[in-house]
C-alpha cells in the first residue's frame, strides 16, 4: 500500500513538473514576442522622432530667414520713404527714379521669391511613409488578432465533421436532413423502435465515432434555455427509466448542462456547478485521446468552462446532444452542430450498443 502511494506521488510530481516546464516555456515565448514588438516599436518611434526633429529644425531655420527678410523689407521701405521725401524737395533726384515702375516690379519679385523660399508650409513630414507604417501596423494587428487567442486557432484545427444519427434520436426529436441539428417537437413520431434509439431521454448521438487523435465540435445553443451536450461511449443505456442514460450521469458519458440559468458539468453522476451566469451562444467540445481529456469551452473566446481528465478512454467516443423539451415554451430553437470538415478526422460510423435509459429534465414529458 505504501509503495503504491509513493508511486502515485511520484507520478503526480512528474506530471506537475512537466506541466510547470511547459508553462515556463510558453511564458518565455510570450516574453520574447513582447520583446520583439517592443524593440520594433522603439525603432519605429525613433525614426519618427528623428524626422520630427529635422522638420522642427528646418522650420526654425525658415523662421530666422523670415525675420531677416522682414528686416530687409523694412530697410528697403525706409530707403524708399526717404527717397520719396527727397523727390518732393530735390527735383534733381528724379534721375535716380527714372524707371520707378521697373524698380517696384523688381522689388516685388525679390520679395515674392524670398517668401516662397522661406514659406513654412514647404516643410512637411513624409506623410506617405507614415501612412505605410499605419497600414503595416494595422496588418500586424489583424494578423495577431486572427491568431489570438492562440487556443482558438489550435483547438479549431482539430475540427472533425460529424452528423447526427436519426436511428439513435428520441421520437420527439426532429433531425435535419443534413444531420446537423436536432429540434424538440411535442408530437411523438412513429419511428421504428430500434435498439440504438433513446426512448425516454431526449438524446441523439453522432453517426461517427472516434478512437484516437483530437477532435473538436462547436454547437450553437443560441436562444435556448435548456440543453445538454457532450461525448459518450456507444455503451450508454438507451431504454427505460434508468438514470444512467442521462448524459453525464453514468460512467459512459461526459457533458455540460444548461438549465434554469445554471451551468453544470456532469460525469459519473457527479455534478460540478459552474460559475457562469451569462447566456452562451456557442459551446465547443474537445476530446483528446492522447491526454484522455474532455474539455468544454465558450467557442467565441475559448474561455474554458470545464475539463474532465479520464486518463485513458476505453471505447470509441460519439458526440451526444440533448436539445431539451420546450421548457414552458422558451426552448423552441434547435441545437445545431457548426462543425468544419477536417481531413485528419477519424471518421467511422458505428452503431451504438443496445442499452437502457432516461433523463429527468431531458425526458420527454
Amino acid at each position: 500500500m505504501l509503495e503504491n502511494k509513493n508511486f502515485n506521488q511520484s507520478i503526480s510530481y512528474l506530471a506537475q513538473k512537466k506541466s510547470s516546464q511547459i508553462r515556463e516555456s510558453i511564458i518565455q515565448k510570450y516574453q520574447e514576442i513582447q520583446a520583439v514588438l517592443d524593440q520594433d516599436l522603439r525603432l519605429t518611434l525613433s525614426h519618427l522622432e528623428m524626422e520630427e526633429r529635422a522638420a522642427v529644425s528646418a522650420l526654425d531655420g525658415l523662421m530666422e530667414k523670415n525675420c531677416s527678410l522682414i528686416q530687409e523689407i523694412e530697410q528697403d521701405l525706409a530707403r524708399l520713404s526717404v527717397a520719396l521725401d527727397q523727390t518732393d524737395t530735390e527735383p534733381d533726384t528724379l534721375s535716380f527714379f527714372s524707371y520707378p515702375e521697373q524698380q517696384e516690379v523688381d522689388a516685388a519679385d525679390r520679395v515674392l521669391d524670398l517668401l516662397n523660399r522661406s514659406d513654412p508650409s514647404s516643410v512637411s513630414l513624409d506623410e506617405a511613409k507614415a501612412e505605410q507604417i499605419l497600414s503595416l501596423t494595422n496588418n500586424l494587428m489583424l494578423l495577431i488578432r486572427s491568431q489570438a487567442p492562440i487556443m482558438k486557432s489550435l483547438i479549431r484545427s482539430y475540427s472533425s465533421e460529424v452528423s447526427l444519427d436519426p436511428e439513435t434520436a428520441h421520437p420527439k426529436l426532429i433531425i435535419s436532413p443534413r444531420g446537423d441539428s436536432a429540434t424538440y417537437t411535442n408530437t411523438w413520431q412513429h419511428l421504428p423502435d430500434l435498439p440504438a434509439r433513446f426512448d425516454t431521454t431526449l438524446n441523439v448521438l453522432s453517426v461517427q465515432g472516434f478512437s484516437y487523435g483530437r477532435h473538436y465540435w462547436e454547437i450553437d445553443v443560441s436562444g435556448k434555455t435548456y440543453w445538454e451536450l457532450g461525448v459518450t461511449y456507444p455503451s450508454i443505456p438507451r431504454k427505460g427509466p434508468t438514470e444512467d442514460c442521462w448524459l453525464g450521469r453514468g460512467s459512459e458519458s461526459w457533458c455540460v448542462e444548461f438549465f434554469d440559468g445554471e451551468y453544470t458539468a456532469w460525469h459519473g453522476g457527479v455534478p460540478h456547478q459552474l460559475p457562469f451566469t451569462h447566456r452562451l451562444c456557442r459551446v465547443g467540445v474537445l476530446c483528446s485521446f492522447p491526454a484522455g481529456l474532455v474539455t468544454f469551452v465558450e467557442a467565441e473566446n475559448m474561455m474554458q468552462l470545464f475539463s474532465f481528465c479520464t486518463g485513458t478512454f476505453t471505447d470509441r467516443l460519439h458526440l451526444a446532444l440533448c436539445p431539451g423539451h420546450d421548457h414552458n415554451g422558451t426552448n423552441a430553437n434547435p441545437i445545431v452542430i457548426c462543425n468544419a470538415a477536417s481531413p485528419t478526422s477519424d471518421l467511422g460510423p458505428e452503431s451504438p450498443q443496445k442499452s437502457i435509459s432516461e433523463n429527468h429534465r431531458g425526458t420527454a414529458p
